[in-house]
């Protein structure tokens, strides 16, 4: 059979699909900053950003907020560096500023200093909720974002507006807030879902009304998503609203970042990637995973998609027994697709087999035959009896231990 006949693709098959972005993706990689608000990670030291900027560049990935410059002084030398160590590289910086010209004014000084150009994502928080709780009111904060704004295109920066809680925040109070930065000269505008509240009918649906509205005002604006995963939907609604128009998603390593944490860039990655949105060499992915979890102090734990230990082992005896058919056939296209929705190998990876209690003979004699040992009776018999008295799945050293001390 044609490889194409051996999978079938419902998502392509009806009416209820993702839509192909009507633009390139383009992504921001959140993890030095956002994903730093994280409660239970450490602060990465210099060399460690400094390596994970070179992977997110290889990766393809566009842009980087590098630090919060209002944070003092360490943030703001370590966004200097970043930001020149970056000049020669396809990635470029941005930073996180409230809407006030004294957080914008640190920026114009670094910009000056280095050459180095540097994005202002300027944030200010927009839903009704988030007003009363602080005593906000309109004209003050239509005021911040005209001053805020239009001091950072005074000083030429390029300037991200951001709305936090876009998701929770009427169209009306959008508009004023969005519309006052349009004019300014905002060249983008980023949509949040700040507290994991959205779902992806409601990503769409906010999507396609910034879309429309930005079209109403007759300019050309770039349009962010930047979700978390209170609800566990950080991914998914991140897919829909590039799916629906957003033309930069944001995303950390691992997942991390405040609360639950955010939309994790290397999944997202990899679904851009199965899904025919991006074509790029995904295979330092692992490695930028394994720096950002050592950076943070945040183990990856085993199950976690694609890149945790687990993801592509097996040793339940149905399962691993297609596998190894698939491996005999000298197929490794088949063994990476037959019992796995990733295939490993586009990640530069690949499928395990292990012996457990659930195992069967084919994984015993995969296993052994992987080592360059017989396969014998004796050996695979004594195996499977240690397995199916154990309360767990067998390190390699045991399965060695049992097969060659019988």
């Amino acid at each position: 059979m044609e490889r194409h006949e051996l999978i079938y693709d419902w998502e392509h098959r009806g009416p209820h699909q993702l839509p192909t972005p009507p633009a390139p993706v383009q992504l921001d990689d959140e993890t030095l900053r956002d994903g730093l608000q994280c409660p239970s990670v450490q602060e990465p030291s210099l060399d460690q950003k400094i390596r994970l900027v070179h992977l997110m560049d290889d990766l393809g990935i566009d842009t980087a907020d590098i630090g919060l410059p209002g944070a003092g002084t360490n943030a703001r030398e370590h966004i200097r560096i970043l930001a020149e160590e970056m000049r020669p590289l396809n990635i470029t910086p941005n930073v996180a500023c409230r809407t006030l010209v004294s957080d914008i004014e640190p920026v114009v000084e670094m910009v000056q200093q280095t050459g180095a150009p540097i994005e202002v994502c300027a944030f200010i928080g927009s839903s009704p909720i988030r007003m009363y709780a602080e005593d906000w009111d309109m004209k003050r904060m239509t005021q911040n974002v005209r001053d805020s704004v239009g001091f950072a295109k005074k000083h030429d920066l390029p300037l991200m507006f951001v709305t936090e809680d876009t998701v929770r925040t009427p169209p009306e109070i959008l508009a004023t807030l969005c519309g006052v930065a349009i004019d300014e000269g905002a060249n983008r505008i980023c949509m949040c879902d700040t507290v994991g509240a959205a779902t992806p009918a409601g990503t769409r649906n906010l999507v396609e009304w910034m879309r429309s509205f930005i079209e109403f005002k007759g300019v050309h604006v770039g349009l962010d998503w930047h979700g978390h995963r209170d609800r566990g939907l950080g991914l998914i609604n991140t897919l829909a609203a590039i799916s629906s128009g957003a033309s930069r998603a944001h995303g950390c390593a691992l997942g991390i970042g405040e609360r639950a944490g955010n939309t994790e860039m290397d999944l997202l990655l990899v679904n851009l990637k199965l899904a025919g949105w991006i074509d790029r060499d995904l295979k330092k992915l692992g490695e930028y995973m394994r720096l950002a979890a050592e950076a943070v102090d945040r183990p990856m734990r085993h199950e976690y998609p694609v890149f945790g230990e687990d993801a592509f082992e097996t040793a339940t005896g149905v399962h691993a027994a297609a596998v190894v058919k698939a491996f005999r056939k000298g197929d490794h296209w088949l063994a990476n697709r037959v019992y796995s929705g990733v295939p490993a190998d586009e990640f530069g990876l690949e499928q395990k087999i292990s012996v457990g209690p659930m195992s069967g003979k084919s994984n015993v004699v995969y296993f052994l035959e992987r080592r360059g040992i017989e396969a014998t009776d004796t050996r695979v018999a004594a195996v499977l009896d240690f397995a199916k008295n154990s309360d767990r799945i067998l390190s390699d050293a045991e399965v060695l231990e049992a097969a060659l001390h019988t």
